[in-house]
């Protein structure tokens, strides 16, 4: 894996300072003119996305950049050699599995609300661990506008949710036993009381049908949702 971040760099970034972080914290894209090799910027980008495989902390700043796949600009490729400068910084981190002998599953699920300056998408994202091991984890663009902070944190915990059930489908399939229900955390309180209140009513009615099944699942305690705050995004 060291060798395959060594050539996306060298692809991509020519002897530039590492940094701290792939994205700066409050990340815009000014209008720039295009970029003027779309297929080194698809390149360099797809072998990130490959990467992220491995590396959860270049989730979000690589689902970012591939927001422009289509017709990227100069900006767009400024972004792109940030995270190549935080790779060549950070080539020596990766995942740890440790061993356990008690097995339990918590997920962690977060969401910006409007953080799309262009369509006002959210973007939400997750981290599923067994035991003190990530095992999976996502960051993606939602498909429609979330009219609340609320409702956004919502959509991020249904589409965690439908996660942790293959992750537990997984697992019994290859013979391991949970000694608990999974729980899954969040950071907005009233996400969580709307996961547990399975009634439709005026904050809920315009919401996609297929959200709802997080309600099905903690109806049926196949896990427990609970309010925290941490910082994921």
């Amino acid at each position: 894996m060291l060798v395959y971040v060594d050539d996306i760099i060298v692809t991509g970034s020519h002897g530039a300072e590492g940094v701290s972080t792939p994205l700066a914290s409050t990340i815009t894209f000014p209008t720039t003119g295009p970029f003027s090799d779309p297929t080194k910027y698809r390149q360099v980008v797809g072998a990130l996305q490959y990467l992220t495989l491995t590396r959860p902390d270049l989730a979000y700043s690589v689902n970012k950049v591939c927001q422009f796949m289509h017709a990227p600009l100069e900006a767009h490729w400024d972004a792109v050699k940030r995270i190549l400068r935080y790779l060549q910084s950070t080539q020596d981190l990766g995942l740890h599995l440790r061993p356990m002998t008690l097995y339990s599953l918590t997920a962690f699920s977060d969401a910006d609300w409007a953080g799309c300056p262009t369509d006002r998408r959210s973007t939400g994202g997750h981290a599923i661990y067994l035991g003190s091991t990530l095992v999976s984890w996502k960051s993606r663009k939602k498909r429609t506008v979330s009219r609340s902070s609320t409702e956004a944190e919502y959509k991020a915990l249904a589409d965690c949710t439908v996660e942790i059930v293959w992750v537990l489908s997984l697992l019994s399939e290859i013979g391991f036993s949970l000694t608990t229900a999974p729980v899954l955390w969040c950071d907005n309180i009233g996400a969580t009381y709307l996961a547990a209140n399975p009634v439709y009513h005026a904050r809920t009615i315009h919401i996609e049908i297929d959200y709802h099944f997080l309600c099905e699942k903690v109806a049926a305690k196949t896990l427990s949702v609970q309010s925290k705050t941490f910082h994921f995004l």
